[in-house]
């Protein structure tokens, strides 16, 4: 049943595609053989059906074939990213934290893009905070092995998606692309930290992590954030080493005030860079202690903390020391330079 007309009468009947099936669907959305309206009919049915780990998978495998690929010289590689579509308006968490990572010595691939389900993606913010994000290929890896930092444009890396981001704006709601996006990394991280939209979707992501080979990672949702938050429980699932741990973190037992969604709130672009740049300076303005927190996650599956509690002495060490305001600096001068071709 890997015909259009089967795959969208099994997605009709709230029926999972078999691995065959997925690869066949993810292949005519790439190759441009389905009509728009079947695409956006498959992606609205496998929302009311909930997508399952092999379909996940199956769609990522195909889609990270097709990318266009780096390969920095660098371990342990780290991204750290969220699906998006929380709905709370926060600033770009994920992005602040990438940052710390770097300056804790974690070489980071931060993948992402432009808005498509929320209020400002991460490439938007980057572009404020003055970063070339539409460097080449060639450019981020060079970032990566000279600043410890680099920033992967999804478009850039995934060409056969242009017209799928079109399809997900009209959509104008989540679908499977926001789960996909964080499985795509091109550079061949070899540890993540993933925020989810919704609490149920943390064993479906991890499972499409291990069956996609991924040894280390974190999948994450915060009481409604796909962030770890300090104003709620946290769920977890943590990948180690093919050991899989689902545990909650409640803020109390992370060492740090806990910290009200609403602090975290910004209209757009602009105000998230605004936050972003003060919590890199070292303000103890509202966004810090999220940050940390988010950072020391980074730090845990990247092997370079014993716990969250070290880790997070070790991200504000990273900021107070300046250390990760210099990789801002550094990935601004470095995608620019790289860019034009020029040697630093």
């Amino acid at each position: 049943m890997s015909t259009a007309e089967g795959i969208l009468t099994k997605l009709s009947r709230r029926q999972d595609l078999t691995r065959e099936e997925s690869l066949g669907f993810m292949r005519s959305v790439m190759d441009g053989s389905w009509s728009d309206a079947r695409v956006g009919a498959a992606l609205m049915a496998l929302n009311l059906k909930g997508v399952s780990v092999t379909e996940l998978a199956a769609f990522a495998e195909l889609a990270r074939a097709a990318a266009v690929r780096i390969t920095p010289r660098a371990r342990p590689l780290l991204d750290t990213c969220g699906t998006g579509g929380d709905g709370c308006r926060t600033f770009n968490i994920s992005t602040a934290a990438a940052f710390v990572l770097a300056g804790c010595g974690v070489a980071v691939a931060k993948h992402g893009n432009r808005s498509v389900s929320s209020r400002c993606g991460s490439a938007d913010v980057l572009e404020v905070l003055g970063v070339n994000v539409q460097l080449p290929p060639e450019g981020v890896r060079r970032c990566i092995e000279t600043a410890g930092i680099g920033f992967l444009f999804a478009p850039a890396h995934h060409p056969a998606f242009r017209r799928v981001g079109e399809i997900r704006r009209e959509l104008g709601f989540r679908t499977v692309f926001n789960l996909l996006g964080p499985l795509l990394n091109p550079a061949g991280v070899s540890a993540q930290v993933i925020g989810v939209y919704d609490a149920a979707l943390t064993e479906l992501v991890a499972g499409a992590l291990a069956r996609l080979g991924l040894a280390d990672a974190m999948v994450v949702h915060g009481d409604g954030l796909d962030e770890l938050t300090l104003d709620g429980p946290n769920r977890i699932v943590w990948l180690h080493r093919g050991c899989v741990q689902t545990f909650t973190l409640h803020p109390a037992e992370t060492g740090l005030e806990s910290v009200p969604r609403e602090a975290l709130a910004v209209d757009g672009p602009g105000a998230s860079a605004d936050v972003v740049r003060r919590v890199l300076a070292g303000e103890r303005c509202p966004g810090r202690n999220v940050v940390l927190l988010n950072a020391a996650a980074g730090l845990l599956v990247a092997g370079r903390a014993a716990s969250f509690a070290d880790g997070v002495a070790r991200a504000a060490a990273a900021v107070d020391s300046g250390r990760a305001a210099a990789k801002l600096e550094d990935l601004r001068r470095y995608s620019h330079d790289f860019g034009s071709n020029r040697r630093p």
